[in-house]
């Protein structure tokens, strides 16, 4: 069986022995342009693809192929219908990633809370070096205890989240599922989170019902000095309105790991200088060593448990 990796560029610096020891051949290229694709898996059974694109074109000329293996959880880049119509599964890689975004996420909090980025700056500003006092406090530091945390999006990531600030003494609220009108019970709704929380951490889907979820309407319901933490996606925000609820200062922090065009080849209004107490992080949340590992792991056993008639994580 002959398996090609069309793009290893995010993965390229772990072991992908696990790929290579379940499959007679193993062929891995960087990166794959979209009219390279069509010669690079003629001839495989296998493509294991991270963002690369196989349409229903694509998918059809492809005569040997008979799994596709996607090495993230998001499988919107393979034409699904067209897979299925021609017998070839799709499995992707879950859950790899809960520990890595929420440790990210308690990362950005804290450092909100903090001034941690403001303090490191000043100092190598000088601005220690001229103090009068023994210390800097330039910057309103907030403790996390006793603080609320309103999480929108309660999978297995939101529960992490939950987790881990519940150990810093933080309460947490736990919105409705966006886009139903249905309050649950140990939920509250949107609005009641937006207007009683200190911190609002995203993790919900990028949907119909979520995209500009986080509006100016939205923006202008929450706490003054509030936080917004983003480590869903970047559409579910609205970028405009959020750098200007920053600016005015009725929020009193942001943090974002997503960007609604990544990367952001054209420029974002996020990336525009002086926007104050905003920490941008290049979609890293989900890449520890550990979690990227995972993924690797779990493809190896897709591969595995689809050639014993079993398949695992398969999503057609």
């Amino acid at each position: 069986m002959r398996a090609v990796f069309l793009d290893t560029q995010t993965l390229d610096d772990l072991d992908l022995s696990p790929l290579s020891d379940c499959v007679d051949e193993l062929v891995c290229y960087p990166h794959t342009a979209p009219e390279q694709l069509a010669d690079r898996i003629a001839g495989f059974d296998v493509v294991i693809t991270n963002k690369a694109v196989l349409d229903a074109q694509c998918i059809a000329a492809a005569s040997d192929l008979k799994l596709i293996c996607v090495v993230a959880t998001g499988v919107n880049n393979i034409d699904l219908a067209a897979a299925s119509a021609n017998g070839i599964g799709v499995c992707n890689a879950q859950g790899y990633g809960i520990h890595s975004v929420a440790q990210h996420v308690l990362g950005l909090m804290l450092a909100l809370h903090t001034r941690l980025l403001d303090y490191d700056r000043a100092v190598k500003n000088g601005d220690w070096n001229r103090a009068s006092s023994f210390c800097l406090l330039d910057y309103p530091i907030l403790e996390l205890n006793g603080r609320t945390l309103g999480i929108i999006g309660y999978g297995a990531l939101g529960q992490e989240v939950a987790r881990l600030a519940r150990c810093f003494g933080m309460n947490v609220l736990v919105a409705a599922r966006p886009g139903t009108d249905a309050v649950p019970e140990g939920r509250v709704s949107l609005n009641q989170l937006l207007t009683q929380s200190d911190v609002v951490s995203l993790h919900c889907p990028l949907t119909e019902q979520t995209r500009n979820l986080i509006d100016a309407g939205a923006l202008a319901k929450m706490k003054p000095g509030a936080f917004l933490i983003n480590t869903a996606r970047g559409g579910i925000v609205n970028e405009a309105a959020l750098k200007e609820a920053l600016c005015d200062g009725r929020l009193g922090g942001a943090a974002t790991d997503v960007l609604s065009e990544e990367p952001p080849r054209h420029g974002n209004i996020l990336l525009d200088a002086g926007i104050p107490n905003l920490i941008v992080t290049p979609h890293s949340a989900w890449g520890s060593v550990q979690a990227r590992q995972t993924i690797i792991t779990q493809t190896a056993d897709n591969i595995r448990s689809w050639q014993q008639g079993q398949p695992v994580r398969q999503v057609n």
